[in-house]
């Protein structure tokens, strides 16, 4: 007789093994066939093996998907978030570049975001800040704190959400996962100074519950976050500065590129957008561009 098929959620992803919470326990999945799509956080069907090991026989519908994507590869991190945490820190110098792409996939997404600012304690923070000031400008929220200090603020705003901490290597995700979860008992890596990068402490997807009845996924330092599976259009439309001008420009097709009658442009002129921002669209825009003309 075929064994039950449970229903699980994935707790960790190791490449193409994953460990599945049931109401009979943890098992030690493996995946049918070729489907290599399975994250952390997905909703799954499994079918017990016997000694702790299943199969995940079936993938629920996901309200969500957090990915990263560029001309040679597709990286699914994590599935059905309500947050993104996105860390960064005074030391070593976070991408504000980075931190943008990921605010503008987590508005594909629907997923709501928060700019955490870790290491409040170095004298940097203010500078730190100051840097986001822009973002918090346009709405988003943006928190300063220390891992070593008190985290009760951050804590409130995890409270029966399920959270992906994402982040630069260094900027102190392992530190903080140790103070919101302690049964996860991250290893804290030194920062190299000579490389101003941090060392990768965590070098696979994990999801730890929290007490606050929530549940926070840590995930490997990135460096880049490449968004190129979205459209040109679907990028545009995920600035939320950017949809008050959109459809006001002259040309239909305006690509905000010098183009007279460019509505963006003209908000940049009177200061009412941050030139920074149309820079980056059109980064993007290249990058979707240039992996089209490639297949994955």
């Amino acid at each position: 007789m075929n064994a039950k098929l449970l229903p699980g959620r994935v707790v960790s992803a190791h490449g193409r093994s994953f460990v599945v919470e049931t109401a009979e326990g943890p098992l030690r999945c493996a995946v049918r066939g070729r489907r290599g799509d399975i994250v952390c956080g997905d909703a799954v069907r499994v079918r017990a093996t016997g000694g702790g090991t299943g199969v995940v026989d079936a993938l629920q519908p996901r309200k969500n998907l957090l990915a990263r994507a560029d001309a040679f590869r597709h990286k699914a991190i994590a599935a059905n978030l309500d947050l993104l945490l996105i860390v960064a820190a005074a030391e070593p110098e976070f991408s504000l570049d980075l931190v943008q792409r990921c605010l503008l996939a987590a508005e594909i997404q629907d997923i709501a975001a928060l700019i955490l600012v870790n290491k409040a304690d170095l004298p940097g923070h203010p500078d730190a800040m100051a840097r986001l000031a822009p973002l918090a400008a346009i709405g988003c929220e943006v928190l300063g704190l220390s891992a070593h200090g008190d985290v009760n603020a951050l804590r409130a705003r995890l409270t029966g959400k399920t959270t992906l901490m994402i982040g630069q290597s260094g900027m102190g995700k392992s530190s903080l996962l140790n103070a919101l979860a302690p049964q996860a008992r991250a290893r804290v890596a030194q920062i190299s100074t000579a490389l101003q990068s941090g060392r990768h402490t965590t070098t696979y997807t994990a999801l730890h519950a929290l007490e606050e009845h929530g549940a926070l996924v840590d995930s490997p330092g990135l460096q880049e976050f490449a968004l190129a599976q979205y459209s040109p259009a679907e990028l545009e439309r995920a600035f939320p500065d950017f949809r008050p001008y959109l459809g006001q420009c002259r040309f239909r097709n305006c690509l905000h590129r010098g183009e007279p009658g460019c509505a963006l442009a003209a908000a940049e002129e009177t200061g009412r957008l941050w030139p920074a921002r149309r820079q980056l669209l059109h980064r993007l825009q290249d990058e979707c561009r240039f992996a089209a003309r490639r297949t994955y």
